[in-house]
């Protein structure tokens, strides 16, 4: 009897699997990117437009996100986006209702995902990338961003610095011009002086002597 009860509970068993591998079905509530993972920072896979049906086959435990197919797509939407039949209401997909509607929990195997599922996709060739996880993937863009604004930092410094020489040896050689100018004057003002100086001396000796007149009884003066 007891081989018979426990030959009955493996066969419900057997036959209760499939309803729960079984996906539910779901409604996006809005237009919705399916993603490649689930974090709004993995790359989109496709966009589900609102009230387009989905169909469920895991949430994960920790966060209300759900892996979903749409016309044979497969990728990770926000359980927040997506509601579901609950006794004749339409309830949002959170881990209270996960048993209820038959959700299985399940967990985001990122290589086997990914390999099943985006093999044909651009983005899969960034795998190595993403599969440290999107925090890490925007982690290494910023950092990549200051590398780049470092760089432009760097570029503009030297740019700036070459104007600097550029400026200060224009301003050398304009000094210089300058300075050449002023000893160009001096030495004109000082041949200037020393011309007008031996034009005076020679004036001096070539200048007639003066013209003496004599008394009118002086013998030794002819008038």
């Amino acid at each position: 009897m007891k081989k018979f009860i426990l030959r009955a509970a493996a066969v419900c068993a057997l036959l209760a699997a499939p309803a729960i591998a079984e996906a539910a079905e779901g409604f996006a509530t809005a237009n919705v990117n399916m993603r490649s993972g689930p974090s709004t920072r993995y790359p989109a896979v496709s966009l589900i437009p609102v009230g387009e049906s989905v169909e469920i086959h895991g949430c994960l435990a920790d966060l209300p996100w759900c892996d979903v197919s749409f016309y044979g797509g497969r990728g990770w939407v926000a359980g927040r986006y997506v509601q579901a039949d609950y006794r004749r209401n339409r309830v949002y997909v959170e881990p209270r209702y996960y048993r209820p509607l038959g959700i299985p929990t399940v967990v985001f195997q990122f290589d086997s995902y990914w390999d099943r599922n985006y093999r044909g996709r651009d983005f899969y060739r960034e795998r190595d990338r993403w599969r440290r996880g999107p925090d890490w993937v925007d982690d290494s863009r910023h950092r990549r961003d200051w590398e780049r604004q470092r760089e432009r930092d760097r570029n503009d410094w030297e740019r700036d610095r070459r104007r600097a020489q550029r400026d200060w040896e224009s301003g050398q050689r304009e000094e210089e011009w300058w300075r050449s100018e002023r000893e160009d004057r001096r030495e004109w003002e000082r041949r200037s002086v020393r011309i007008r100086q031996d034009d005076d001396g020679i004036y001096e000796r070539a200048r007639p002597a003066p013209l003496i007149r004599c008394q009118f009884d002086d013998p030794d003066c002819e008038n």
